[in-house]
């Protein structure tokens, strides 16, 4: 008899997802940016330095903690070859589809011999209240499981005040640096978390 395997959602400590934040199991709460990026190598020395020192006092200002998330993929160019491939049905002039049919074969030859990669940037913003222990030892901060939903939404929203402003103080800090960022909303985050947790599913509907 084959072992019995567990959901992968036993894995994962997210309970629920809120108004574009990650309510954890343990009651804490997460909320994740998008960032763009920059490519410091072609800056000037003196850009370089600046950019740096942005960073420098953005990291100064935080008095908590950040996650910093860089998901990498190897680039799918399928989607782009079978763009190509319908250009040249539609051209009109026989040397074109011969230079489009040639740019195609150097693009697959490319792909199949390096490895192109996507990089996505993230950083997720935490927030977990804090618990305060009583006299009977029962600590407050922590949701309990008799909880009224009345009771559980005026704490979730109570916390999500914290969080909002430690998003405010990373999206500022980050556009000092030149960076813009995005916040995700519920449906951006429960497909971001289904990709990595099925990366294997947009491979074989690409592919489809």
């Amino acid at each position: 008899m084959p072992p019995k395997t567990k959901p992968t959602q036993e894995f994962v400590p997210i309970s629920e997802i809120r108004d574009g934040i990650l309510v954890l199991r343990d009651g804490g709460l997460r909320a994740v940016l998008m960032v763009s990026s920059v490519n410091f190598a072609l800056k000037s020395e003196d850009n370089q330095e600046a950019i740096l020192l942005q960073f420098q006092n953005f990291l100064n200002t935080l008095d908590f903690s950040a996650q910093i998330v860089i998901h990498s993929r190897r680039f799918d160019v399928r989607p782009y070859i079978a763009l190509l491939e319908t250009r040249v049905k539609a051209q009109q002039t026989e040397l074109l589809k011969i230079q489009t049919r040639e740019y195609i074969e150097f693009v697959r030859s490319f792909t199949e011999s390096t490895a192109i990669m996507s990089k996505t940037f993230f950083i997720v913003v935490p927030y977990s209240p804090t618990p305060v222990k009583l006299k009977g030892g029962l600590p407050i901060g922590l949701r309990r499981k008799n909880q009224t939903p009345a009771a559980a939404t005026s704490d979730f929203n109570e916390n999500r005040t914290q969080i909002e402003q430690r998003i405010s103080i990373v999206e500022q800090g980050l556009t000092r640096c030149g960076l813009r960022t995005a916040r995700l909303g519920t449906d951006e985050e429960i497909e971001l978390f289904y990709k990595l947790f099925n990366p294997g599913e947009e491979q074989h509907a690409a592919v489809a």
